[in-house]
């Protein structure tokens, strides 16, 4: 049996509310945030520092900017709760395949990637698969990072409401000022701007995630009154392996899926490859990416304790929680519930800055790598005078900066349509193009006779297989199947189907007949699915 704390404030189901020393926080952190933007924009004085910062940053800072870029607000909220809702496994197994994942991007993949000192990754494609194949790489970019802010910025206004006890018509407010706060300093500051900003920020969240847990455990008297002495009641088992697809999560599925991703992430992903190529070498590069899994994992195993605290704190405390929320259901609303009503003035303040810190530093630097993707790919190759000088540029840059801030608070709006937990609404939304971009890369790299239509159809093929296992429930119909068969299957599609394609003789041919190779190669699809749902 779990003793209760007799303590009746406890059992107050109103919000303590934002004070004036949680507001003073969130003015001081907005500030500073604004004042670095505006220090370093006297700085930029052409293109490449704005991009590249003149590739000679510290490998510490970029190692604990490349951690807060890809550190959202999903995975600050979504792995707390998803120890409250669900147990230690995901986030345990992932700290696991740090080791491997470190051995295999630093010695593996950063020093093919720093062969060519490029601003754009998907320059690296152009060599080997043509202009039009940099093009569609660069393009998936784009639509995946602007997904993904649209995404994070409407998981960190949801929560802030919660948390807040706002009205839910403030979300999209939230949207808003969070949106163009951020784009005003990453537009101002570049590459360097966004990369102090993320280690302050990186700060900041930890700060956050470790005063919660030294709140919980000076409340309640001591580590052994929240850390749990049983198996929980409510999480559901999650075997080592099944081969049932349905399974949520295996400890198999966790290793190999999380590898996986990391290693697509780390190297095609324009966030990743524009960090290493700050560095002025491969040694440093390495190092950075070093500093990125120890901050990672840092990280990870102190949001784990917080998951296991709050979770001790309300077994052991009956009636905290209102009626609709549950500990086996609702584990992602619980950190911010906790906020909202057990934490004193002040701490709020942190938290809140916390959770923007998550959000604004994904945010920055997804706007970062997106203008430096469209300038580089697009605009300079579209641009009809190339004597257009440094200031020019660099002001269109900016105007790119504010336009991507507004199209991803647009699309805020449109994303709150995905179903699940956090963690598995962020495997749903961007797992769908992580592996297939990798292929891109790895048909580059790896395979000598691989052709651009090859690398076009494995990309389809591999998008089609990740759509097809996220949204099973939804295109075939019954129950879904497990978001961690997403990574395993694209990337398997896009390894086997890439060079399968690049067989056919299509060197030389004209687009007709290439566009007649397409549609017959993507035929299989329609009827698979017809198949699927008979």
């Amino acid at each position: 049996m779990f003793t209760v704390v007799p303590i009746p404030l406890l059992l107050a189901t109103a919000p303590r509310g934002f004070g004036g020393i949680d507001w003073l926080v969130l003015a001081i952190y907005a500030a500073t945030l604004l004042g670095i933007g505006y220090y370093y924009s006297r700085r930029q004085t052409s293109t490449a520092a704005y991009f590249v910062g003149g590739r000679r940053l510290s490998p510490l800072l970029v190692g604990i900017s490349l951690f807060a870029t890809l550190y959202s607000t999903l995975s600050y909220f979504g792995s707390p709760g998803e120890i409250v809702q669900n147990g230690p496994v995901i986030i345990a197994i992932n700290l696991a395949t740090v080791p491997f994942v470190y051995l295999i991007v630093a010695y593996g993949i950063i020093p093919v990637i720093m062969r060519m000192r490029v601003t754009s990754a998907y320059e690296l494609l152009e060599a080997r698969l043509g202009r039009r194949v940099r093009l569609l790489g660069s393009g998936v970019f784009i639509i995946t990072r602007v997904v993904w802010m649209a995404l994070m910025l409407y998981t960190t206004s949801l929560v802030l409401v919660t948390a807040l006890g706002l009205d839910p018509g403030w979300v999209m407010p939230i949207c808003i000022i969070t949106g163009v706060v951020t784009t005003i300093y990453t537009l101002a500051g570049g590459i360097e701007g966004v990369i102090l900003t993320d280690v302050l920020q990186f700060f900041v969240l930890l700060l956050g995630a470790v005063a919660t847990i030294v709140y919980i455990t000076w409340f309640m008297g001591g580590v052994g009154e929240w850390w749990p002495s049983a198996p929980v009641e409510h999480w559901v088992e999650q075997p080592f392996f099944s081969p049932n697809p349905r399974v949520r999560v295996t400890m198999v599925g966790t290793f190999v899926g999380s590898i996986i991703l990391w290693i697509c992430l780390m190297s095609s992903d324009q966030m990743a490859v524009q960090r290493y190529q700050t560095m002025r070498d491969v040694a440093a590069a390495r190092r950075s990416f070093w500093h990125k899994s120890v901050v990672g994992a840092l990280v990870s195993a102190t949001l784990c304790l917080l998951g296991l605290a709050l979770l001790g704190f309300y077994q052991k405390t009956p009636g905290a929680l209102p009626p609709h929320l549950t500990l086996s259901r609702h584990g992602d609303a619980i950190f911010p519930h906790f906020i909202s009503h057990f934490l004193p003035p002040g701490l709020p303040g942190v938290l809140i800055a916390g959770v923007l810190a998550a959000a604004m530093s994904s945010l920055s630097s997804g706007i970062n790598s997106t203008v430096t993707v469209i300038s580089r790919d697009f605009v300079d190759h579209l641009r009809p005078d190339r004597s257009t000088s440094e200031a020019d540029q660099l002001r269109e840059v900016r105007w790119l900066a504010f336009g991507l801030g507004l199209v991803a608070i647009a699309g805020s709006g449109a994303v709150g349509a995905v179903p699940g937990n956090l963690m598995e609404v962020g495997n749903k939304t961007l797992n769908l193009f992580f592996c297939p971009l990798f292929g891109l890369f790895f048909l580059a790299f790896c395979i000598p006779f691989a052709t651009p239509f090859g690398a076009v159809l494995g990309l389809c093929y591999s998008v089609a297989a990740a759509a097809l296992v996220a949204y099973w429930d939804v295109i075939i119909g019954g129950e879904q199947l497990s978001f961690q068969w997403i990574s395993p299957v694209a990337l398997a599609t896009t390894v086997v189907a890439g060079p399968l394609f690049s067989l056919l003789p299509t060197r030389g041919k004209p687009g007709r007949v290439l566009a007649a190779y397409g549609g017959v190669a993507l035929l299989p699809w329609p009827g698979l699915i017809w198949l699927l749902r008979a």
